[in-house]
C-alpha cells in the first residue's frame, strides 16, 4: 500500500491550531497504520512524508517538518526493532539535514535484516526527479557498455528507479478528499487500484485503514484483460 498523507493542515485549520501541530499530530498516525498493516498482513506501505516540491514551502514550515521527521525517528525506533519492522526510503535524502540522514541511515542499518513488514518513506521524493535520476545512471551505464540500449526493457528500467527492490502498490490511498497522486510512484503506480477518502490524515486511524482494505479487497483487478478473461 502506498498512502499519500494529506490533509494535515486542514485538520489544523478546523481544530483552530497552527499547520506544524497539524503535522506533529499525523505523525502520531504513522504507528496506527503500521499496526493494522501488521494485522491484516500488508507488508509494504510506503509514505509520502516529503516532496521534492515541498522545499517551497515556508521555510519556518520546512524547518519544524525536518526536526518532527527527526523526532519521530527517534521515538518510532523502538517498535521498529520491537516488532521487527525494516525501515527503508526512497528519494535523494542527501539534500535532507545531516543530522536527519544520520538518523535515517541509523533505523536502516538496525533494521536491514527484517523481512516480514516493510514502512518505506518518501523523502524529497518525486516521480519527475525519480525517472531523471534513473534516466541519468542508464545513459552512464548504456556509455560504459554495460547494456545495449537496442535491448532494453522495463525491467531493466525499473532496476534505476528508487523502489528496485520494493513490490509496486497494489493500492494507492490518498486523504482529505484531494483526487490526484501528486507525482508520487507514477510509474510503479501503473496498475495500482485508487482510494480517496474525505478524511484528512490525522483522523484516518486503524478503522479508516480497514474501510480502504475492504474497498481494495472488492476490486477486479484486470492489468489490460477482460472480466471474462480472468475468472
Amino acid at each position: 500500500m502506498a498512502i499519500i498523507m494529506d490533509g494535515n493542515g486542514r485538520w489544523a485549520k478546523e481544530h483552530g491550531l497552527s499547520r506544524v501541530e497539524g503535522h506533529k499530530e499525523g505523525a502520531k498516525r504513522v504507528k496506527d497504520v503500521m499496526d493494522a498493516a501488521r494485522e491484516c498482513g500488508v507488508k509494504y506501505v510506503t509514505l509520502y512524508a516529503f516532496s521534492s516540491e515541498n522545499w517551497s514551502r515556508p521555510k519556518a514550515e520546512v524547518s519544524a517538518l525536518m526536526k518532527l521527521l527527526e523526532h519521530s525517528l527517534k521515538s518510532y525506533a523502538k517498535d521498529f526493532l520491537k516488532n521487527k519492522i525494516r525501515f527503508r526510503t526512497i528519494g535523494d535524502i542527501s539534500k535532507l539535514p545531516e543530522k536527519t540522514v544520520t538518523l535515517i541511515e541509523k533505523l536502516k542499518e538496525e533494521t536491514k535484516d527484517f523481512n516480514e513488514h516493510c514502512l518505506v518513506l518518501a523523502l524529497n521524493y518525486g516521480s519527475r526527479d525519480e525517472l531523471l535520476r534513473a534516466v541519468s545512471k542508464i545513459a552512464r551505464d548504456a556509455k560504459q557498455g554495460i547494456f545495449s540500449p537496442e535491448h532494453i526493457g522495463w525491467d531493466d528500467v525499473s532496476e534505476y528507479l528508487d523502489t528496485a527492490d520494493i513490490p509496486d502498490p497494489d493500492l494507492m490511498v490518498r486523504t482529505s478528499g484531494e483526487m490526484r497522486i501528486s507525482n508520487y510512484l507514477l510509474l510503479q503506480s501503473a496498475y495500482a487500484e485508487l482510494y480517496f477518502t474525505q478524511v484528512n490524515w490525522p483522523d484516518f486511524g486503524r478503522d479508516e485503514f480497514m474501510r480502504a482494505i475492504g474497498d481494495f479487497e472488492r476490486r477486479e483487478r484486470r492489468y489490460g484483460l477482460t472480466g471474462e478473461q480472468i475468472k
